[in-house]
């Protein structure tokens, strides 16, 4: 068939089974737009800035496990897009983004709006391309998605000439399969290395499993948790792991790490074994490595080969899709009794594993999340930005279903949470969407409530308002002396001298339930402890996008917390 390269990219979306594509138009994507125009079988979401495209592809991805798919055009456009490339890309979410580039006659010329995309987002991307001739436009589209979505999933940048755009393929066809020399990931894990696994399970005595973001990205959920039952093994999971294994199993025992579980912490470093499974032991959770988890041998089962022994020197390296991995080992690992391990891992974790000071003047922050989850039965996807409310969120909001929590983990991106959620909206299936946010961070890319809007996308905004960047207040309170500087966010230049935020008379900028109103969005205020459950119910109620902000304790803190840098079981209380 004779077709355009705008045509060749529609066709390859399409013959993908991409169901919709979030971006921005400009003058070097015309031609591509121009096809959407008459497009059926593709949604595309027109966004308020690129970036949001690209976070909300990240959301799709995030929330179904298909590609998401984002489309801007070249120079700004291309820049806009970085963060939520490399947000994709530490967090290992299968994501291909299209960019449009200058005609090739004119690359290197400093052209308008040409910007060297390829080289400025190689080291946050796990491919990128760019096109030069139409001839390889179809292969590479085809190379473009199996990359994203196979081994260790990852962003992929195609970046495509207007010229190529416009021209003519002769004979077109697109491809029905990919082989790439150089790229073989290797799904089955060494039988004799998962037998030694085995034995080192069945030696131990006080083993721990650790499983992180993998789990989800291979569907290993059954997989685990027959492990877990069959050894009796307790579970701790990364940030990016929870909801792969049920957070009220009693064998679980929360997440690890800097504001991680006291149970979780303390059972990493008195284990003799650790399996982990699809976690990455990033510095978060290890706190100092030198003193992580001291008298543990490590089995450490993953896709990407790189991943091993990167941070922790592991015992029993297997790499291998945890899925499969996991079937195979389950087969041959022996059952494993109650013993006095687990005795005293049932007294580390006490009868919750996190816990605050309560209020009946002051509205906690934990206390609204605990709210959003009896009022969501749990049955929600909740997107959170990054900051307090995020740690509160994996604290005390219960993820028991996998693909239910998205979050910016590896590169912490405040701006996240919001168009995440519209892009998991997509591929909700019917479930509630909360997208949970601080009044800082909601900030980064809150134009995207016209999106909301106009669409009428219904995501469930919670804003937790404590007039503060609150992690960097809480890091400025415990380690710098309460020296609060630029954390107030109702402050400015003007303000000389702070009299702290119970006495400040300055009013919230913006009034973000006037705000939300003028974007014809319901909104709702909780000011006092009785307003939580009958603001939530109301705005949970409604079918459409609804922003709910509660005006919560100015210094809450979150704990536990482990200072940067210091061994895990070295933990704040609070």
């Amino acid at each position: 068939m004779k077709k355009t390269g705008a045509q060749i990219v529609i066709d390859a979306l399409i013959q993908e089974g991409v169901k919709v594509v979030f971006g921005y138009p400009g003058g070097v994507v015309i031609p591509i737009f121009d096809v959407l125009y008459d497009t059926e079988n593709l949604e595309f979401v027109l966004t308020r800035h690129e970036q949001a495209a690209a976070h909300a592809a990240d959301g799709y991805a995030r929330a179904t496990g298909d590609v998401g798919v984002c489309l801007v055009t070249s120079g700004p456009g291309a820049t806009n897009i970085m963060t939520g490339i490399a947000t994709a890309y530490l967090d290992s979410i299968p994501m291909v983004a299209i960019t449009g580039q200058v005609a090739t006659p004119l690359l290197g010329t400093d052209a308008f709006q040409e910007a060297d995309i390829v080289g400025m987002s190689r080291p946050v991307t796990k491919h990128n391309f760019l096109v030069r001739s139409i001839n390889e436009l179809p292969t590479l589209l085809k190379q473009a998605f199996y990359i994203a979505r196979t081994g260790r999933p990852g962003p992929v940048l195609i970046d495509i000439p207007v010229d190529v755009s416009r021209a003519v393929l002769e004979d077109y066809l697109y491809p029905e399969s990919v082989s790439i020399r150089s790229y073989k990931p290797n799904l089955d894990g060494h039988i004799k290395q998962i037998r030694k696994a085995a034995e080192m399970i069945d030696a131990a005595k006080k083993p721990v499993i650790f499983s992180g973001g993998g789990i989800i990205h291979s569907a290993a959920y059954d997989e685990l948790r027959e492990l877990a039952e069959k050894t009796n093994i307790p579970v701790t999971t990364t940030l990016m792991g929870l909801g792969s294994f049920p957070g009220n199993h009693p064998l679980f025992i929360g997440m690890p790490g800097m504001h991680g579980a006291k149970a979780a912490n303390y059972a990493l470093q008195e284990c003799d074994l650790i399996v982990s499974i699809g976690a990455r032991f990033d510095d978060r959770v290890t706190g100092y490595v030198a003193k992580f988890a001291p008298n543990a041998s490590i089995i450490h089962i993953d896709v990407d080969p790189a991943a091993i022994s990167k941070i922790i020197k592991v015992d029993c390296p297997i790499v291998g899709d945890a899925k499969r991995t996991l079937r195979v080992l389950n087969e041959i690992v022996k059952p494993r009794p109650v013993d006095a391990w687990s005795d005293k891992i049932a007294i580390w974790k006490g009868e919750r594993l996190f816990s605050y000071v309560k209020s009946d003047t002051d509205i906690k922050p934990q206390a609204v999340i605990e709210a959003v989850y009896r009022e969501t039965k749990g049955d929600a996807i909740v997107t959170t930005e990054v900051g307090q409310h995020q740690m509160w969120t994996a604290q005390y909001y219960t993820f028991t279903k996998p693909r239910t929590l998205l979050t910016s983990g590896g590169l912490g991106t405040m701006g996240f949470g919001l168009p995440a959620a519209m892009g998991a909206a997509f591929g909700a299936h019917g479930k509630t969407v909360v997208a949970m946010a601080g009044d800082g961070s909601i900030q980064m890319n809150i134009q995207e409530l016209a999106t909301l809007s106009l669409n009428k996308i219904p995501v469930k905004i919670v804003i937790l308002n404590n007039s503060y960047l609150g992690m960097v207040r809480q890091w400025q309170e415990l380690f710098h002396n309460k020296r609060y500087s630029s954390t107030c966010l109702r402050g400015g230049i003007l303000c000389k001298s702070c009299p702290g935020p119970e006495k400040c008379t300055k009013k919230y900028v913006p009034d973000f339930v006037a705000l939300a109103k003028s974007y014809n969005i319901p909104a709702f205020r909780a000011e006092t402890v009785a307003d939580i459950t009958p603001v939530l119910h109301q705005g949970l109620g409604i079918d459409g996008p609804v922003l709910m902000e509660f005006i919560v304790s100015a210094e809450e803190n979150v704990f536990p917390m482990v200072p940067a840098g210091k061994p895990i079981d070295e933990i704040l209380e609070g």
